[in-house]
């Protein structure tokens, strides 16, 4: 899995981000592009902007951290149409020019923060993750819904 804390990959991540259109279309799922931007925000708002997102409670948190965990922040990637959580089902159309913009400036600041901001740091769900962990969950879940839209 490709490690987001590095330049290169960072700025791969962009390169890709920057040829969708307002008008490309996904090879599956149900979502827009504007509607998969705001859900790869997501990810990002829960470490950047907690306030947005209910945490789970103990009980889930347990659920999630005992059966989900590593499925997220393990190396194997997501198979096309996979479940997703409630609060990272985005319903409504968004601004795609400004939810571009907002990932983006997400991908940087995670590259510029580095490994260590992100070592033992405490994840919404999960408890606290190792920084090869994050770098995963943040690189899957983005190579996932690229590739779902064919960048």
């Amino acid at each position: 899995m490709e490690n987001v804390f590095d330049a290169k990959v960072a700025q791969n991540y962009i390169d890709r981000i920057n040829t969708l259109t307002p008008e490309t279309q996904p090879l599956w799922g149900k979502m827009t592009v504007d509607q998969m931007l705001a859900h790869c925000n997501v990810s990002y708002e829960m470490v950047y902007e907690p306030e947005k997102h209910k945490k789970p409670g103990s009980i889930a948190k347990f659920i999630l951290k005992t059966f989900v965990k590593s499925k997220v922040v393990g190396e194997k990637g997501y198979p096309h149409n996979s479940p997703t959580a409630p609060q990272f089902i985005i319903a409504d159309r968004k601004n795609f020019e400004d939810e571009k913009k907002r990932l983006i400036g997400f991908i940087q600041k995670t590259q510029q923060l580095g490994e260590s901001a992100f070592d033992d740091k405490e994840s919404f769900s999960f408890g606290k993750l190792k920084a090869k962990e994050w770098s995963n969950m943040f690189a899957k879940h983005l190579n996932h819904h690229l590739a779902q839209f064919g960048v």
